[in-house]
């Protein structure tokens, strides 16, 4: 029988990205749902200073409200030249929450005159496991790299097609999934969980 855990979140590619992260180390019992599959609840708005406090509080809500262990990121991208930011506030940098196109047209617009040499960022993703009998887990990815001049690709979401990862030469948006799982903030911070969904798997 399969042990359902709760992703909180309605990002069908992040869901994907762990059921993918999921099947590659061969757990098969855990069945992954979003928040649409789950009756509502109030979500907490993000009001944390921090990824962890964030994606904590958004994991708890999830445990408590539906009685399932529950997963939560809190992600984002930090700039060297802003001093960390955009950071918690990556999702809404322009002002609207989750609108891409705005947030890299900023972002861009920001580090107009920032040569290519202190163009250094990295993408973060903090995880938290909650599971109802009160165990928590809080992990933390990170993925280095620059931002670049212009969109490059159409895969991914978020900052992706502005995002170079250290060593390369093409954007995140360019990645297939698979290599994105690979190496990415979320896919480092994931694979952290793993042996704590492979005991939930097995419990």
């Amino acid at each position: 029988m399969s042990r359902r855990v709760l992703v909180a979140s309605r990002n069908a590619k992040k869901l994907n990205e762990l059921r993918r992260i999921l099947a590659e180390a061969g757990i098969a019992e855990i069945e992954i749902v979003g928040l649409d599959d789950v009756p509502a609840y109030d979500e907490a708005p993000e009001t944390g200073a921090t990824f962890e406090e964030n994606a904590l509080a958004k994991a708890r809500d999830g445990a408590t409200a539906t009685g399932l262990a529950c997963v939560a990121d809190d992600s984002g991208i930090e700039v060297d030249a802003l001093n960390g930011m955009p950071g918690v506030l990556s999702a809404r940098w322009a002002g609207r929450h989750g609108d891409d196109a705005a947030n890299n047209a900023l972002l861009l617009a920001q580090l107009g005159d920032v040569p290519d040499e202190r163009r250094g960022a990295r993408f973060v993703s903090t995880c938290a496991l909650v599971v109802p009998d009160g165990a928590e887990i809080v992990v933390r990815g990170e993925w280095p790299g620059t931002v670049g001049r212009k969109p490059l690709g159409d895969g991914g979401f978020g900052y992706d097609p502005l995002f170079i990862p250290e060593g390369g030469d093409v954007s995140a948006a360019q990645l297939t999934p698979a290599e994105k799982d690979a190496v990415s903030h979320r896919g480092r911070a994931l694979a952290q969980l793993l042996p704590a969904l492979s005991e939930l798997a097995e419990g």
